[in-house]
């Protein structure tokens, strides 16, 4: 029998196994036809239309000059589209002439697009109508009369207020005069300073409070405005200067855990068993309500001089409690197996906190985005070579964005890919889907879980998006007979949100799933609460009156996992962010529960496994897996690069791909035959965001690119490989994800696995089939690099972690050494946790 040792191996790194080469995908297709119409009588109504923005423009000009605008001189014109067919919104801007396109939106079956339009610039389409109504064509006869846009054009207007509101129409104010805060999304431009000022003036004209903290974005910038829906109906220069409208988010009510009656003998029974990371550079940095660092289970992990507040007034101390339990959690774990165990326990990294909240409901009117990178810039500063975690279980009070990127989401992207220093130093997020705080939901559980979505920032593409399941059902404590657990063992918690209601486009989250507690009912008074058996145990902000309290939903399970990614980077120090979050997902499996529910997808077909990826992620990570290889299941990592695309003769094209030859031990699979054994890859990369409302078209898409992967089949030949490839990236360019079908196994599937920059699938047949899968491709999608050359970022290299792992029943073959022996020098040797 195989020993700990031989069970407990590193990872393997393999090297050199990837060749470069040249890709680009055959074009194809043509955009849909839009029916014609008579064009005489369709251009006389849009000419009288433009006639009547035209007087407006003039107008609005005058009121510009008067108040001293430096920039943005025109006016915003709505573009609506005749019903049943789709506008080209895109066509509407021109970059040479200042025309720029603010924001797509879709109301039932028609497409309705604003359009900033300079001083002395509307002309523009007074021409394209008069190129459409004289049948105009190039010298060899192609027609150039614009006729796809122009028939597509129902009605052109002055844009207004409800024409820049991009957010859910229940997020609006019921009275119109009651005060609120807004998002103001501004187009940045070339004069993103110069439209900044222009706004802070306009806004104190009208009596429009603005916040100090603002976001930048490739092509928006994102300020906060105090005042109601009456004031901004008649600040008509505001309006006039942004692409879109939000409403603010506001945070979640944080919760007073209750005490537990336990003994200061416990803490020192522990602590004379804990041996934390005194020295090193890996840290969970904690953004939240502040961390009481006296704690005497803190102290030995957590000093003075790393915490931190972005409001010097606030102090450092924790007020609400909520940091510290997060706290203790993400260092010791949940303290009921802690102190239960009696068995010795290491803490490889340390905690930094930064207070980003000072009570409930705090920092009114200010971008929490701005807020966060504010505080990731406070503890670079103090530390700038550490390697972090950064853990945040703050999210807005709903989930109304339903996967769409916001200001604060965007944010957590940017700062992961570390867009400001073109990637150099990129940060790992590790965020909490956000609660479901209703008992009356719980009561409904499971058929809850669909309709409570993930909360904002939740949906950052870069970030691990952690949501709660449980294993806890046993209730104790007197009179607690008439309760009952709510959640199965290994189902998802009562507390949990998910993403079941998205459009399909965006990212499946959460990502991964953790402990988090149960909720539970009492039959007798149809009621739901929380009890504290059914919670995590952890330290409590104020230890010279109590020093445990519970915690319990998605910050439990967010804090566990921040505790869990610190360790396998303190582990594998050589692992990118985005390798870690790759072994976080990588090492997650659905549990029985998970597998079998019905509302979750218990049959196996693509739509159940579609609702399980919405409801559980990719289910609960092992440590132990993540952190180590066996003879039988062994795992494979590999950090690359490649460049998706250049400029050729003008034009921006796919460029190259990475092939990887895999170390395949041949003859042992070939000589195990029919044995089932998986296949496991998973993709972890950051994608640079540019956020905003311009319609699903490729040209406006927030991700700045994709990279898809695909493995060889066992009967396919490299050419045939290649071949497959090409055929996938051609039908993406006309906006459809293909699926090349024809090879059965894989759990996800190529259609399934397109969404998002993080993504895991395996396959699953006999030894013999999988001994020809050796080889696989990592090759470009489409993104905002390619499509909005004006940004020049398609010189760009990207980068991304690969994980492909082999795992297989106990057998006499020791897969492992056979392909270490490949490349034993390049093997890391695992830092011990």
């Amino acid at each position: 029998m195989a020993t700990k040792e031989q069970q407990r191996r590193p990872h393997l790194f393999p090297q050199n196994t990837r060749t470069r080469e040249g890709y680009t995908a055959r074009h194809g297709g043509s955009a849909p036809s839009v029916p014609a119409l008579p064009r005489e009588p369709h251009a006389l109504v849009l000419r009288a239309q433009l006639a009547q923005v035209t007087s407006a423009q003039q107008q609005r000009v005058v009121q510009q000059q008067a108040a001293g605008l430096q920039a943005a001189i025109g006016i915003q014109v709505e573009f609506e589209s005749r019903r049943g067919v789709e506008l080209a919104a895109e066509s509407l801007a021109r970059d040479r002439q200042g025309i720029e396109l603010m924001n797509v939106r879709h109301l039932g079956d028609q497409v309705l697009a604003t359009v900033f339009v300079p001083q002395g610039k509307l002309p523009h389409f007074e021409e394209l109508i008069a190129d459409y109504v004289d049948h105009k064509a190039d010298r060899n006869g192609k027609p150039r009369d614009h006729q796809s846009l122009i028939d597509a054009i129902r009605a052109v207007r002055v844009a207004t207020f409800q024409s820049l509101w991009t957010d859910s129409t229940d997020a609006l104010p019921s009275n119109d005069d009651e005060a609120v805060w807004w998002e103001a999304w501004l187009p940045a431009g070339k004069h993103r300073d110069l439209r900044l000022t222009d706004f802070r003036k306009l806004a104190e004209m009208a009596s429009l409070a603005v916040s100090e903290r603002e976001l930048h974005f490739p092509e928006r910038s994102v300020i906060h405005l105090y005042g109601s829906k009456s004031q901004l109906l008649q600040a008509v220069l505001v309006l006039n200067m942004v692409a879109e409208l939000r409403r603010a988010k506001t945070t979640a009510e944080f919760f007073n855990a209750l005490p537990l009656d336990e003994q200061s003998e416990w803490s020192a029974e522990l602590q004379s068993r804990l041996t934390p990371a005194h020295t090193g550079d890996t840290y969970v940095t904690l953004l939240d309500t502040g961390v009481n660092h006296g704690h005497p289970l803190l102290m030995p992990m957590v000093t003075s001089g790393d915490c931190h507040s972005i409001e010097p007034g606030w102090g450092l101390h924790d007020q609400n409690g909520h940091g510290t339990e997060l706290a203790g959690l993400s260092l010791v774990g949940d303290l009921t197996q802690a102190l239960a165990a009696g068995a010795p326990l290491d803490v490889p990294h340390r905690l930094e906190s930064v207070k980003i909240l000072s009570q409930p409901g705090g920092n009114k009117g200010e971008s929490y985005g701005a807020i966060t990178a504010e505080a990731v810039a406070r503890v670079e500063i103090r530390g700038p070579k550490r390697r972090r975690v950064f853990a945040m279980a703050i999210s807005s009070t709903d989930g109304r964005d339903r996967g769409r990127p916001s200001a604060w989401s965007a944010e957590i992207d940017r700062l992961a890919c570390d867009y400001d220093r073109q990637g150099e130093s990129p940060r790992l997020f590790v965020l909490s889907a956000g609660n479901t705080q209703d008992g009356g939901a719980w009561s409904e559980y499971p058929a809850s879980l669909a309709t409570n979505t993930v909360h904002d920032p939740g949906q950052a593409w870069n970030a691990l998006t952690v949501s709660a399941c449980t294993e806890f059902t046993a209730i104790s404590g007197i009179g607690m007979k008439q309760y009952q657990a709510i959640a199965p063992v290994g189902g998802l918690s009562p507390y949990t949100t998910t993403s079941v209601t998205w459009q399909k486009e965006w990212p499946f989250k959460p990502d991964i799933v953790m402990e988090g507690g149960n909720a539970a009912f009492d039959k007798t008074c149809n009621f739901a609460c929380a009890l504290d058996s059914l919670s995590l145990l952890t330290t409590c902000h104020q230890p010279h009156q109590q020093l445990f309290t519970v915690s319990w939903a998605t910050s439990a399970a967010t804090a566990l996992a921040a505790g869990m990614a610190a360790r396998i980077q303190a582990a594998y120090p050589e692992y990118w962010p985005e390798t870690v979050r790759a072994q976080m997902v990588h090492s997650a499996r659905w549990t029985k529960a998970m597998r079998d529910a019905p509302t979750v997808g218990g049959v196996a077909n693509r739509v159940n496994m579609l609702q399980r990826l919405r409801h559980c992620g990719y289910g609960v990570p092992s440590l132990e897996r993540a952190l180590y290889s066996a003879g039988n299941s062994l795992t494979m990592v590999v950090q690359d690069q490649f460049q998706p695309y250049h400029k050729v003769n003008g034009t921006v094209k796919t460029n190259e791909m990475n092939l990887h030859e895999l170390p395949w031990p041949t003859d042992i699979l070939e000589g195990l035959g029919e044995m089932q054994v998986t296949l496991r890859v998973t993709r972890s990369y950051f994608i640079e965001p540019n956020p905003g409302e311009r319609g699903g078209i490729d040209k406006y898409a927030y991700q700045s690119h994709a990279l898809r992967f695909a493995v060889r089949r066992s009967l396919e030949t490299e050419t045939a490989f290649r071949t497959r490839i090409n055929a996938q990236a051609a039908v993406e360019e006309q906006g459809i994800i293909g699926n090349s079908g024809g090879d059965f196994g894989w759990a996800i599937g190529e259609r399934l696995r397109a969404r998002g920059s993080l993504l895991s699938d395996c396959w699953t047949g006999t030894a013999a089939d999988l001994a020809n899968r050796g080889q696989l491709a990592v090759f470009p999608g489409m993104g905002w690099w390619r499509n909005r050359p004006s940004h020049e970022r398609f010189n760009r290299s990207a980068r991304y972690a690969l994980l492909v792992s082999i795992e297989a029943p106990t057998i006499k073959q020791d897969l492992y050494a056979n392909i270490a022996q490949q490349f034993a020098p390049m093997t890391p040797i695992v830092n011990q946790v």
